[in-house]
């Protein structure tokens, strides 16, 4: 895991799950992925936005997209942030390096095999394996931002993250702000 950023790809993602206790399958959770090029890894976010999405956490086995959330959390939204980001790096096809910067120790320790899952044992699975195929096709690496601290990137997928699990459109980029949810 390195602090900063050398590579042509800057994936930041982050989830966002309503409530986040008592969760279950029905619990709304969603995750938001932000790709910039350019980014140094330094101060509160350089470089250029490239592409942003955000989607739902999927609980339902045999739905499309469903890949081993149990339920609607921060956790599985974390994580499935993470996937989208693998996903979307295998779909841009390049073999330039990648850096995914999240602000879930979590998500990112589980996601690149560095911890053991005790819980939501199939999509870490899934995940892992995703992290593993783009990792052989490319330098791949994860470093941590610090959550809510004004960064530019990392409040971005927090804010489409969260806009998608309350049902609403994010703020155009040019009318957003860091922290504005």
């Amino acid at each position: 895991m390195s602090p900063l950023s050398a590579a042509p790809w800057t994936l930041y993602v982050d989830g966002s799950c309503l409530g986040n206790q008592n969760v279950d399958a029905s619990t709304p959770a969603s995750w938001g992925l932000v790709v910039v090029v350019g980014d140094s890894g330094l101060g509160k976010g350089s470089g250029e936005l490239h592409h942003e999405e955000a989607g739902p956490v999927i609980t339902t086995p045999g739905q499309d997209g469903f890949i081993g959330a149990e339920v609607g959390s921060n956790n599985t939204a974390e994580l499935s942030g993470f996937a989208a980001a693998l996903r979307w790096l295998l779909m841009e096809g390049g073999d330039e390096a990648a850096t995914i910067r999240a602000d879930s120790t979590y998500a990112g320790n589980l996601a690149s095999g560095v911890w053991k899952a005790k819980a939501n044992r199939e999509l870490v699975a899934h995940v892992q394996a995703l992290w593993a195929e783009v990792a052989s096709l490319r330098p791949l690496s994860w470093s941590h931002v610090k959550a809510h601290r004004g960064h530019r990137w990392n409040e971005r997928a927090d804010h489409l993250a969260a806009r998608h699990a309350n049902g609403e459109l994010p703020e155009p980029l040019t009318f957003w702000k860091p922290g504005q949810r």
